[in-house]
């Protein structure tokens, strides 16, 4: 992003649109651009959930509001004044596949005749450390989007991909065209767009046919089998047999031992425990991978209209793309654990959290945390280094032998398989007065200032809570009804005896 203030390196930089003036404002408006495409797109992540709009304009923007959102910021980059320069704002420069300048790179395989054998087994070190990146990659990706909570089911041909990626990357090679490998980023967000989206109303309905069987004084067996019911008629497209096995751990959570025949679950609770038992469906296929590979090489044909992309658009992208990948990385809460104050870590307690929060101690996951970033920056800085950074993967073959026996030696295994659990685990968040603490200490300074900016609103008047605005006006309402009743009758009620 800092680029957009300097004149790019092997250009003339007597052109006007390199002059002081003109370097200065394309900078302010890459930060417009880039932080407005980033703000829009991370806005667009809640769009189902919004008051506005109906269901398909929601469920739109929530699934393509991003492309969508990229063409709108180019479209406006087009908006500014004529007296602007055409090069304000930089767009994106890649030449043309059919320009002369491009076309040199296919005349690799030929050239390879001529490199001296010497240079061939060198290329060998290398070779090995894009060999052993791209599996860590693929490893890491499958790792990600193949939970067992997904409930996949791979087929026999599904373990051939590695190997089509390894003739795609020799291929790449030959062709002198740098190999690529997007499963990554795409693989988890991929996997989370083919889940199924009644899994909420599985639920509710489920945790509803639950209660009315335990209010019933239903047997366990005949509660699980209600629920079973209910499973089979909201997703029919399982067989029986298929059914039985997802819903096993159910079975055994709701007929647990101690429960006679005719009496209610005493351990089982269908609105807290439920989640943990109900799969997740995931419709598995091959055509979006196909056509994602088809739009990939679709854009060789486009490149003038990705040109006119300007590159702060591309920065704000990109931003997006690694900021959504943050929530429910547990590595990433780790490390803002790290800035939360000892006093105020009961907020953490009280939303949801995870689950090592509660079986770990804070100065261990403090050290594995820290264990865990020094590595980071280590990784991050051998990659500067001059001819030496390409060989970086080699310290995630390290980090295997670390991981395997220096780590244990430091750490508990009880808190290493929580804090380098592969699965994220969730706890509910449990409500506690910050003003009676573990050491009976008083409340901290700063918890009044915090209970009044409940009460207030953000110009501080006070606001005058009421349990329903419907039952205090209903009230209201009913209570002028009867005082005006009782004058009516009041005012015609015949005197008493003895009156005057």
């Amino acid at each position: 992003m800092l680029s957009e203030f300097s004149v790019p390196e092997g250009n003339d930089q007597s052109l006007p649109i390199y002059q002081f003036q003109w370097v200065y404002i394309n900078g302010l408006l890459g930060i417009i651009f880039s932080m407005g495409l980033l703000y829009t797109a991370l806005s667009s992540r809640g769009a189902r959930s919004s008051l506005y709009g109906t269901g398909w304009q929601r469920s739109l923007i929530a699934d393509y509001g991003v492309p969508l959102l990229v063409i709108l910021w180019t479209a406006l980059s087009y908006s500014l004044p004529s007296k602007v320069p055409s090069g304000v704002p930089r767009r994106l420069f890649t030449p043309l596949p059919w320009e002369p300048k491009s076309l040199q790179h296919w005349t690799v395989a030929k050239d390879l005749f001529s490199v001296p054998p010497g240079y061939i087994f060198l290329a060998i070190v290398p070779a090995a450390m894009v060999a052993g990146l791209y599996f860590f990659d693929h490893s890491v990706a499958s790792q990600m989007a193949q939970q067992k909570e997904f409930n996949l089911k791979n087929p026999s041909a599904y373990h051939y991909d590695i190997l089509i990626l390894s003739f795609s990357v020799l291929i790449c090679g030959l062709l002198g065209i740098p190999p690529s490998n997007g499963v990554l980023p795409q693989a988890p967000m991929h996997t989370r767009s083919l889940a199924v989206l009644r899994r909420q109303a599985l639920r509710k309905k489920m945790v509803q046919t639950a209660k009315e069987g335990m209010m019933n004084n239903a047997s366990s067996s005949e509660v699980y089998g209600k629920m079973q019911e209910v499973f089979i008629k909201m997703d029919d497209k399982m067989n029986e047999d298929s059914v039985h096995e997802e819903l096993k751990d159910l079975k055994d959570a709701v007929v647990s031992e101690g429960n006679g025949a005719g009496g209610t679950p005493e351990v089982f609770d269908p609105e807290k425990h439920l989640d943990g038992y109900l799969p997740v469906r995931v419709n598995e296929q091959r055509v979006s991978n196909l056509l994602q590979s088809l739009l990939v090489g679709g854009c060789v044909g486009i490149v003038p209209v990705i040109q006119k992309i300007p590159t702060s658009v591309l920065w704000g992208y990109f931003a997006y793309m690694s900021i959504d990948s943050l929530p429910g990385n547990q590595f990433w809460e780790r490390v803002q654990l790290l800035f939360v104050a000892r006093q105020r870590r009961y907020k953490v307690l009280e939303g949801a959290h995870a689950s090592f929060l509660e079986s770990v101690p804070f100065n261990k996951i403090s050290a594995f945390t820290l264990v865990q970033l020094v590595y980071l920056l280590v990784v991050w800085g051998v990659t500067w280094i001059p001819v030496v950074g390409i060989l970086f993967p080699l310290l995630f073959f390290f980090l295997v032998v670390i991981r395997q026996h220096l780590i244990p030696k430091f750490f508990d295994a009880s808190h290493l398989w929580e804090l380098d659990a592969s699965e994220y685990e969730e706890c509910e968040g449990v409500r506690r007065d910050p003003a009676i603490s573990e050491a009976e200490e008083e409340a901290p300074p700063e918890y009044a200032s915090e209970i009044m900016e409940e009460f207030t609103t953000h110009r501080g008047e006070l606001k005058h809570r009421a349990p329903s605005f419907r039952d205090e006006r209903l009230i209201r309402l009913n209570s002028v009804h009867m005082t005006r009743q009782f004058f009516r009758i009041s005012s015609f009620a015949p005197p008493r005896h003895g009156s005057l």
